[in-house]
């Protein structure tokens, strides 16, 4: 079960835009998520104005600002900062906001400690999502163990059912001659995992020149 966010303007982005950065449709590097969640009290902070033009438009977002996410605001306050410290870490600049997308399993945004089901989970969203990884642009798609077990539950995920190799350090979990699905640590681990998360993070950042 989840809790959706109060804000009625981050449920209408999300009703139009189920996604974060670039369209999935169009992107290159695909990263997916559980569910966007957000400070309950984001619409009282300073940043929230920032955060509805990042909904509105990511790549512009990150043209302007220099940075992915609103979430690297100093102003931001509540989760979410730790996961976009990490994955600035990868190390794409502006010149890559048109190839980077989020998109998560949940259509909708959250607060607070979420843990989903399938009963959770909207059948149009998860076509578009399988759209997204399987019949659009994207060549490098990235997943966490957390949400594999769960997609590995959906019949059209089938094709992630058994990894293709464990290779260091980025596990394939499906090829074809346009794409590769990747699994890889969540990028909100610290401590014992940030060495492992420094190793992953140049084997992405070295996907963009490939």
């Amino acid at each position: 079960m989840y809790q959706i966010h109060p804000s009625k303007r981050l449920k209408e982005l999300f009703e139009h835009r189920p996604y974060q950065g670039a369209n999935p449709l169009h992107a290159k590097f695909l990263f997916i998520g559980l569910d966007a969640n957000y400070a309950e009290s984001i619409e009282q902070q300073l940043i929230f104005s920032q955060i509805i033009e990042y909904h509105q438009d990511g790549v512009l977002f990150w043209q302007k600002y220099g940075i992915h996410h609103p979430f690297l605001l100093p102003n931001y306050k509540g989760d979410g900062k730790r996961f976009h410290q990490n994955f600035g870490k990868i190390g794409f600049s502006t010149a890559n906001a048109n190839d980077i997308s989020f998109i998560e399993l949940l259509h909708l945004p959250t607060f607070g400690r979420n843990l989903l089901s399938l009963k959770d989970l909207s059948h149009t969203h998860l076509n578009f999502l399988y759209q997204a990884m399987f019949r659009g642009n994207a060549k490098y798609i990235f997943i966490t163990p957390t949400i594999l077990a769960l997609m590995r539950k959906i019949e059209i995920f089938n094709a992630l059912k058994k990894p293709i190799s464990t290779d260091f350090p980025l596990k394939t979990l499906y090829q074809d001659e346009h794409r590769t699905v990747f699994q890889h640590l969540h990028f909100s681990n610290y401590g014992k995992f940030q060495q492992q998360m420094t190793v992953e993070a140049k084997a992405i950042f070295d996907l963009t020149v490939e």
